[in-house]
């Protein structure tokens, strides 16, 4: 693999002129957990090592993998059981196994929250109730699913009801219009919830442990063909995140969050910021991927994912070889 020398980028040129740049497209969720995206487009980072970013959002896993499938974009910001799912043929989407799906950076744990509506006040409450997730089989699901079967309810024995809503932006407004009782949010969405009046109940990692959550995912045809792509993007992110990281960089920090999501008030990104780069639960500065965190990923699969089967080797879902080539 041919690469770039691995040089760090502060962000004091960010006017640099990316007009013969080439453009890589990055598909993500709505949420603060792309501020690192952000703060890279805006400073400069991705320019400094020699691509360009475009950023695209997507409703749902659903759309995101069948699209990833299609070539629609390059790189998937998502959660990792996704990439095990459908690697697997276990996806909701009817587009089969998906051998060219890997992983080759780690973004965080997921920020995963369980925020439920103002009248329960603790998980026991949600006995009998109506969870919502994104799809039923892939993502956050298992999750949730743990989460509530270590506190005594478990959903193979019909504790509690489960509905797809999609996106976290829709589970949140499902969540807020009573069509369900609780599900799992991330910043800034279980904030904005908690200043509604709604409660936030747990970290999902105090349950379930260490958990990798978000990750940039690729076909493996497309990043063989466009390595200096790829090793571009994990060192333009890896900048972002140290920026962000930075104390004296928080009131500007926040100014491009609140740039990129208009709608979301000063409190709120100021609460984000003290969750998403929180000095131990914040965004993983390396880029590494946690294969503890992986391990737990595929423990959950083996345990709810439907055909059941043992998954136990991390190293099938990824590629860790574009990290290393990054340092």
């Amino acid at each position: 693999m041919s690469i770039i020398p691995s040089e760090s980028f502060d962000g004091s040129n960010a006017a640099l002129k990316a007009d013969d740049l080439p453009v890589v497209t990055i598909n993500v969720f709505p949420g603060g957990f792309n501020w690192g995206l952000y703060v890279g487009q805006d400073k400069g980072f991705f320019a400094g090592h020699g691509i360009v970013v475009e950023v695209h959002g997507t409703p749902d896993s659903m759309t995101q993998m069948t699209r990833l499938s299609q070539g629609h974009f390059d790189i998937a910001m998502t959660a990792v059981d996704n990439i095990v799912a459908y690697v697997e043929g276990q996806g909701q989407a009817p587009i089969g196994p998906q051998a060219e799906f890997f992983a080759f950076m780690g973004s965080d744990s997921g920020f995963l929250s369980l925020v439920t509506s103002p009248a329960i006040t603790c998980i026991s409450d949600l006995a009998g109730k109506v969870l919502s997730v994104d799809a039923i089989t892939t993502g956050y699901a298992f999750v949730l699913y743990e989460i509530m079967r270590r506190s005594g309810l478990d959903k193979e024995k019909g504790a509690y009801d489960i509905v797809g809503a999609g996106g976290m932006v829709q589970r949140w407004e499902s969540l807020r219009k009573n069509r369900n009782d609780g599900t799992l949010l991330s910043a800034p969405y279980n904030i904005i919830a908690k200043n509604a009046g709604f409660a936030e109940l747990v970290k999902a990692t105090d349950v379930i442990g260490v958990y990798q959550g978000n990750v940039a995912a690729a076909r493996r045809s497309w990043a063989e063909k466009n390595n200096l792509k790829v090793v571009a993007y994990i060192r333009g992110y890896r900048d972002s995140i140290a920026w962000l990281y930075k104390a004296s960089n928080r009131r500007e920090a926040i100014e491009i969050l609140r740039r990129h999501i208009p709608q979301m008030s000063q409190e709120v990104a100021e609460a984000s910021h003290q969750e998403l780069l929180d000095p131990t639960r914040g965004f993983f500065r390396s880029g590494d991927i946690d294969m503890k965190g992986l391990d737990c990923v595929l423990d959950l699969r083996s345990r709810y994912a439907q055909p059941s089967k043992p998954l136990r080797n991390p190293v099938h879902y990824c590629d860790l070889s574009f990290l290393a080539a990054s340092r």
